[in-house]
């Protein structure tokens, strides 16, 4: 009898290095949370072999499970959008990662899926153009604890100083190639908001 199947968009948040001719990918899908994705690895590429997914990839998935869902094969995959700018730089690449693996670490609740891949598709994007990923970074951690319903502006925010308070706002608000902070200060409250997640919510940083 033929496992469970299902059919999702999704975005690629971790890969390991290959293993018994499959690629283990896990995934975002704004409808089912966090997926164990395996893709066959052909031995012998060909112009019909399936489009192998990549770090960041948006992609459509046909998937089939043999284990009542514990991990996933990719039937099919179409790219819907691949965020090629984010691998040329690699200070980028590496606050991406950051975020990506901060993702895969979480469990997500189904209310805020949808909010979640809306995030992603943001924030990859806004990776992909390589311009401030520090506060790219920053702004995604921040609006990720957010939409968690962790109350950031009235907490974190609150125990700032007044003008640690006007710097966060203008790095919330203002568009990334308008910004001009020092990297040293967008560094200093990118901890300063992980050691608030740490000690006030369930959000796994390591």
């Amino acid at each position: 009898m033929p496992g469970p199947s299902l059919q999702t968009d999704a975005f690629v948040l971790l890969k390991q290095p290959p293993t018994d001719s499959f690629q283990h990918c896990t995934v975002f899908s704004p409808e089912h949370g966090l997926l164990l994705a395996l893709q066959r690895v052909p031995k012998k590429p060909s112009a019909s072999t399936p489009t192998p997914l990549d770090l960041f990839d948006e992609a459509s998935l046909i998937l089939e499970s043999s284990n009542q869902g514990r991990t996933w094969f990719v039937k099919e995959a179409r790219l819907i959008t691949r965020f090629a700018g984010i691998g040329r730089n690699y200070a980028t690449l590496l606050q991406a990662s950051a975020f990506a693996s901060l993702i895969a670490r979480n469990h997500v609740a189904e209310e805020s899926r949808a909010p979640i891949g809306a995030l992603l598709a943001q924030v990859f994007a806004a990776f992909a153009t390589n311009v401030r990923p520090d506060i790219a970074h920053f702004k995604a951690l921040y609006c990720f604890a957010r939409d968690e319903g962790y109350p950031l502006k009235e907490h974190w925010l609150a125990s700032l100083t007044p003008a640690d308070r006007t710097t966060v706002a203008g790095l919330l608000n203002r568009p990334l190639a308008e910004q001009v902070d020092d990297t040293n200060v967008v560094h200093a409250l990118h901890v300063c908001l992980e050691n608030y997640l740490r000690g006030h919510t369930e959000i796994l940083l390591d």
